[in-house]
């Protein structure tokens, strides 16, 4: 009988972006896979890749009780019929809500995977304190129910451990959701290639120095448009470039107004991100916590540079002084002069450009990752041995 398996996340954009090929290997191996997640633009194209779309409804920034009870009843509704063997969840509610309500299904393998705590672990305000403190007790008592949890880098599990939250035997770090290190290739682009997208994007002759993330202050925007204005009155042949959507969702987000008004050229969301990172020079990214970005790991597979923050998440990609430097947070005076550094010595770029492509190589590579998330499920006996 062929086996099913559903992959549960608050957004349809989050498992078409970084699960679709752990997805399609699965169906490779006639694993039917059901991508459950909310109506949304991308519902389409993971239909398309072979999953079946389960649809549910949740509030991404709700914390009303009832609410929130309502949404782990939205979720049993959708998976309680599927007749699921695994199902492994993604973000913090479905990691809490989907386990709950998979445990109510009866679905015999539940799995979560934490990409990063949030930014509730960013700012120790009352209410980010309060907040954690609830999310850290739900926690305890989803992984209780779970058969395990994948988590992108050293630092969050450490922090569960030494807290109760979840027990040794119940973690597996997995560093990365995987990099396509052939889409994301330097090589791909001619000299020429180079000359055409920078015309396009209005940046010939200049040293792009670009930073891809969200717009919002707990992704560093602040510092990045700090160290802008002081290096371009220094030097008129270098451009700041920010890539990214506002998220009016949330609390920290920049706005428009800001983002139009500096040094810098804020493009928006765009998708065309592995020519934007190929016409760069350096690659910033002074966020104050991550789990583990996909932005640096790109730019590192593409031999940039890298400028970014000493913090949890981004250290597990850059090592300073190897494949680019580590900058205390919301420091712009510091992140202005690593910039700088690099602005100056080409040969030092090109040398940790070389560097981070040899660590996306070994240790981000997508094929490498998928092999260690089906070595996973076939230790958790969804797979034959």
């Amino acid at each position: 009988m062929q086996k099913r398996v559903g992959f549960l996340s608050h957004l349809d954009l989050n498992l078409y972006l970084f699960r679709t090929p752990i997805m399609k290997e699965l169906i490779k191996k006639d694993i039917k896979v059901y991508a459950i997640c909310p109506k949304g633009d991308k519902n389409s194209a993971l239909k398309e890749i072979g999953c079946e779309v389960v649809n549910y409804n949740i509030q991404r920034e709700s914390i009303n009780p009832f609410k929130e009870k309502q949404a782990i009843d939205n979720i049993y509704q959708a998976i309680k019929d599927l007749d699921l063997d695994m199902i492994h969840t993604f973000t913090a509610k479905p990691n809490i809500y989907g386990t709950f309500a998979a445990k109510k299904a009866n679905i015999p393998i539940i799995l979560n995977l934490v990409e990063g705590l949030g930014s509730f672990y960013v700012h120790n305000t009352l209410k980010n304190i309060l907040i954690r403190n609830i999310m850290e007790k739900m926690y305890k008592k989803a992984f209780s129910l779970s058969n395990g949890c994948i988590f992108v880098n050293s630092d969050d599990p450490k922090y569960m451990l030494q807290k109760g939250i979840i027990k040794k035997e119940k973690v597996k770090i997995i560093k990365s959701v995987g990099v396509d290190t052939k889409k994301f290739d330097i090589n791909r682009y001619s000299s020429q290639d180079i000359e055409k997208i920078k015309a396009k994007n209005n940046i010939s002759k200049k040293v792009v120095v670009l930073m891809v993330a969200r717009a919002i202050w707990d992704k560093g925007v602040k510092e990045f448009y700090e160290s802008a204005k002081v290096l371009k009155q220094k030097y008129k042949d270098v451009e700041f470039i920010l890539v990214g959507p506002t998220d009016e969702g949330n609390h920290t987000c920049a706005s428009k107004g800001y983002l139009q008004s500096g040094k810098v050229k804020w493009l928006g969301l765009r998708d065309d991100i592995a020519e934007l990172i190929a016409v760069s020079d350096i690659f910033v990214l002074p966020s104050y916590r991550e789990g583990l970005p996909v932005t640096l790991m790109e730019a590192t597979s593409m031999s940039k540079p890298i400028v970014t923050t000493d913090t949890v998440g981004c250290k597990d990609v850059v090592k300073d002084g190897y494949n680019g430097f580590l900058v205390p947070i919301k420091d712009s005076k510091t992140l202005s002069n690593k910039i700088e550094k690099l602005i100056l010595d080409e040969k030092l770029r090109k040398k940790f450009g070389e560097n981070g492509r040899k660590v996306a190589e070994e240790f981000f590579d997508i094929n490498k990752i998928v092999k260690q998330y089906m070595d996973y499920y076939r230790e958790k006996g969804l797979l034959d041995v």
